[in-house]
């Protein structure tokens, strides 16, 4: 299920940024990846996706990330060890597959990933995943 379809995109503000290799939405607690078809996810496109952000990591936005793998693209599961190393705005990190093939490679990147990682089979669940980690808990009782 795409974003914009599911009901979390009525109840939760959010910006949508088009890119060449696909779509990202960015509430106030998480990011959305919607990448196309047969892309491969390279160093290249992780650089172009976090400069997309860049003003919000500079500012210490703290979020977590959620890849809805609707589409078969490849991923170099090394990119992960450049997030652990280089950047700490990411607080977790929710892969939706939506088949075994997919479900397989989430379970390798969870491997490289050095915070919580989890594999999903909805939407759905990563949202209300991401929605109840204690970070964001933490936060919202300091409001």
């Amino acid at each position: 299920m795409k974003f914009e379809d599911s009901k979390y995109s009525k109840r939760l503000p959010y910006k949508k940024i088009d890119f060449s290799f696909g779509t990202v939405f960015a509430t106030n607690r998480f990011i959305i990846s919607e990448l196309d078809e047969g892309i491969h996810v390279d160093h290249e496109i992780a650089s172009e996706l976090i400069a997309a952000f860049t003003e919000d990591i500079r500012s210490g936005a703290r979020v977590g990330y959620i890849a809805n793998r609707m589409n078969s693209y490849s991923f170099d599961p090394q990119l992960w060890q450049h997030f652990n190393n280089d950047y700490d705005f990411l607080i977790a990190t929710a892969i939706v597959s939506y088949n075994d093939f997919s479900y397989i490679n989430s379970t390798i990147e969870k491997h490289f990933f050095k915070k919580s990682l989890k594999r999903c089979h909805s939407l759905e669940e990563a949202i209300e995943w991401m929605l109840q980690l204690d970070e964001f808990k933490s936060e919202i009782s300091r409001k």
